[in-house]
């Protein structure tokens, strides 16, 4: 029986060399399924619609302020628009009622110049050529003015056997008569003139008056 010898290991005897053993890794793999309800090219349009969206909102927010803002300047224009239309129809007013007044005014003044003509015209009888060549003279000088005072609008006040108006006539005289009715104008002392509807002077004149006791018969009757 052979006996069986150790022998001592050497490692450079490769005889004596132990099994080189192979060991693999095990490695774990994993699969990743995709959701399928998941598309990117979706999920990009809905962030893309949401984000004009709120650019929409903003825009619309400011487009409606700039609305506001351009209501409030015209209403404000409209008003300086009036504000301004009624301040020149005041303005064109005021100056013509005041062109109306300086009118009225020098008129007057030369009113007692007619009156004078008027006096002189029913008074004065020329005698002579040469009286008669100065009436001549002085009247032609009066029919210019009246002729200019008609041509501004002047017109002379017809009053005899008018009702007494005390808005154009001034009662200076009354004369007791039945011939007319109390109240009318029986005669005129001063010619009375009116420029459009303006009165420039009231005419004096005399007016009649009711005999005593045919007023209160009138009245009972």
């Amino acid at each position: 029986m052979s006996a069986e010898v150790n022998q001592p290991f050497d490692p450079l005897n490769t005889q004596t060399q132990p099994e080189e053993v192979t060991v693999e890794p095990s490695v774990e793999t994993f699969t990743l399924d995709p959701d399928p309800s998941f598309n990117p090219s979706e999920a990009a349009a809905a962030e893309l619609q949401s984000e004009l969206q709120t650019t929409i909102q903003e825009l619309t927010q400011r487009l409606d302020a700039l609305k506001t803002q351009l209501d409030d300047r015209n209403n404000q224009y409209a008003r300086l628009a009036a504000d301004f239309d009624n301040f020149r129809k005041r303005t064109q007013k005021e100056k013509e009622d005041l062109e109306q007044t300086l009118k009225c005014a020098t008129i007057k003044e030369l009113l007692p110049v007619v009156d004078n003509f008027e006096r002189a015209r029913s008074q004065i009888k020329p005698q002579t050529d040469a009286e008669m060549t100065i009436h001549k003279s002085y009247q032609g000088v009066y029919k210019d003015l009246v002729d200019r005072l008609k041509k501004v609008g002047v017109a002379v006040m017809r009053v005899e056997n008018e009702p007494f108006d005390p808005n154009l006539h001034e009662a200076v005289m009354r004369e007791t008569t039945a011939d007319v009715p109390e109240g009318t104008i029986v005669e005129e002392l001063r010619r009375g003139y009116t420029i459009g509807d303006q009165v420039l002077r009231h005419a004096m004149v005399k007016v009649a008056a009711a005999p005593e006791g045919l007023g209160e018969e009138s009245t009972a009757g």
